[in-house]
């Protein structure tokens, strides 16, 4: 029997022989799961191990939240991501309600090696949030935002989404960077970068963090902050999860009205160079408070075409100057401006995240957008009826790019525009050509980017990644070492210590 936790249930034992009975009751509504037999699972290494029943069943037991297994219906929701052709089956599940659950987790993964999977919002581009026999830690139970409109902070659970964080906040005219779809996990946005539709404003979402408390490892509680592990903290703002389950997260946050205004065109594909060329320059002489986004796109029963969208979060009066130059890109068969509720806006693209279909993306970023790179795109993009295939921009620059590149672990401050080539199609359907197709054309996309985010990244060699982190990378890897040196967290950009 492990000693941690049999220590742990001898002082519950004596716990609750204290308590009075209508309390102890009340306590007994919540069932550990009950374990039956010993359970084969995988180490991070892909080595077989054999979990006793005993040793699983002292982990459900210490557990205030829910150890989930094979057979559960629980299970089979918890498993599952955003995109459902990642049809993976971990060992076990499990869910937890608070910061002790995570932390015996941690211990019990820790002390047998185990491969780790950690899910927010199931967003992970690459399926890393789940696993094949292996532990995942789904945070879908531990949510929580609390906000103090006096210090203009928020105190966020590390399982939060960020419509639960946009919408605690709006409440007192106040804000952080958040993304832009609602339902994707706080922890995984802001590890690894955070750009949205106030990136420009008021920089990356991780650049807005107080402070951590994480998880590490050894199953240990700490905080990280400029005053405590200060090296930690630094590595977790771009370092991903690399180094621990994030619990909670301290942002700092920024008066604004809750009214915003959008503004969309779209033009003929035939238009798409000019079009594309504008908005390469349009979008560099951008104020912080607009947002900038364009790309060509064509989706099944609908013509292809070129977009460019705004969101201005300035001064309504300024609205009409600011983008009366974009009807003159080309020929506008599509145009709309409105006065937004910035929290509806946030939940805006819900339905059509292409994260939640059958898909797949390749990402770069890059500096100011060349007419050879309008090229190598309009020349490369192929519609048809079959599949839902865009090339499209998130801009970057203003804030974010007035951050030292060594301030924080994310280190491509020079960036203008994340470039992301996506193809989805429908669930059930042979992708393989689609596949194909989005390699092929990324083929003569890639020369023009300059590394890649994270969140977004696929199938990116070990090689790769490492370069990815560019001048920071020595540092990371000594903070690894450090915190994982076993490297327990790998289903990440990882960052692989030496054995």
């Amino acid at each position: 029997m492990n000693r941690r936790y049999f220590l742990r249930s001898s002082i519950a034992a004596a716990v609750a022989a204290a308590i009075p009975a209508n309390r102890i009751w009340a306590s007994l509504r919540h069932s550990p799961t009950q374990v039956s037999a010993d359970i084969n699972a995988v180490t991070g290494d892909g080595a077989q191990v054999t979990l006793k029943q005993s040793a699983v069943q002292e982990l459900s037991d210490s557990l205030r939240g829910q150890l989930l297994l094979p057979g559960n219906e629980a299970y089979e929701e918890a498993r599952l991501l955003l995109n459902p052709s990642f049809d993976k089956h971990p060992a076990l599940v499990v869910q937890p309600t608070g910061v002790a659950d995570i932390s015996n987790a941690v211990s019990f993964a820790n002390d047998y090696a185990l491969l780790v999977a950690v899910k927010c919002g199931g967003h992970s581009a690459s399926g890393a949030s789940t696993c094949d026999a292996g532990m995942q830690i789904d945070l879908s139970r531990f949510r929580a935002v609390r906000v103090d409109p006096h210090a203009r902070t928020a105190r966020v659970a590390g399982g939060s989404l960020l419509g639960e964080l946009d919408h605690e906040t709006m409440a007192h005219g106040l804000v952080t960077t958040a993304g832009t779809v609602s339902h994707t996990g706080v922890g995984g946005l802001s590890l690894g970068g955070g750009f949205g539709r106030l990136a420009r404003r008021y920089g990356l979402t991780l650049d807005n963090i107080l402070e951590f408390d994480v998880v590490t490892p050894d199953g240990r509680q700490r905080r990280a902050a400029p005053d405590e592990n200060p090296d930690l903290y630094w590595a977790l703002r771009g370092g991903g999860g690399n180094f621990g389950v994030v619990t909670s997260f301290q942002f700092k946050l920024h008066p604004m009205q809750r009214k915003v205004t959008t503004a969309s065109f779209s033009f003929p594909l035939s238009e798409a160079k000019q079009v594309m060329n504008f908005f390469a320059e349009y979008s560099d002489g951008a104020p912080d408070e607009m947002h900038v986004g364009g790309g060509i796109a064509g989706a099944p029963g609908k013509e292809a075409g070129v977009m460019i969208g705004v969101v201005w979060s300035g001064d309504v009066a300024r609205t009409e100057d600011l983008v009366a130059p974009i009807r003159k890109a080309g020929t506008v068969t599509r145009e709309s401006i409105e006065e937004v509720d910035y929290v509806a806006l946030q939940r805006s693209g819900d339905y059509d995240d292409p994260r939640a279909f059958s898909g797949y993306i390749k990402s770069g970023f890059i500096g100011k957008m060349s007419p050879s790179l309008v090229d190598d795109i309009v020349d490369n993009f192929e519609h048809r009826p079959d599949r839902a295939t865009r090339v499209v921009f998130q801009q970057s620059g203003g804030a974010i790019g007035r951050v030292a590149p060594d301030a924080t672990s994310f280190a491509h401050r020079d960036s203008k525009h994340n470039m992301l080539s996506i193809v989805s199609w429908k669930y059930g359907e042979d992708g393989s050509d689609h596949i194909r197709y989005i390699k092929s054309q990324w083929s003569h996309l890639e020369p023009h980017t300059q590394g890649f985010y994270t969140n977004d990244m696929f199938s990116e060699t070990d090689e790769a990644i490492n370069s990815n982190y560019r001048g920071n990378y020595p540092r990371l890897l000594k903070i690894k070492q450090q915190y994982d040196p076993t490297n327990l967290f790998r289903l990440n950009a990882n960052i692989q210590p030496p054995t």
